[in-house]
């Protein structure tokens, strides 16, 4: 199944690939974190996606959405927001 890792806050894909244990690989990303060259990240949730082909068969696509890790007894807070220039 094709299985695909996008950010939650930016809905950015940072990894796809195929497994074909897609249960064992949900309870692995459900662990403490889940690592890349480029950052850690928690598991958040998970779609699974179907849609159909050019050829008229069905797909099934996993998404499995990550959020930034959070070390024990670290808050993160909210991002401010900016103020409108013409304001």
């Amino acid at each position: 199944m094709n299985v695909v890792f996008v950010l939650t806050e930016t809905a950015e894909e940072v990894l796809q690939m195929v497994s074909q244990d897609v249960a064992g690989l949900l309870a692995a990303v459900k662990g403490e974190s889940v690592s890349f060259p480029f950052g850690s990240y928690q598991y958040d949730s998970h779609t699974l996606d179907h849609y159909l082909l050019e050829n008229g068969t069905y797909q099934q696509e996993l998404v499995i959405y990550l959020k930034p890790e959070q070390k024990k007894n670290e808050t993160i807070l909210p991002l401010p927001k900016m103020q409108d220039e013409r304001s």
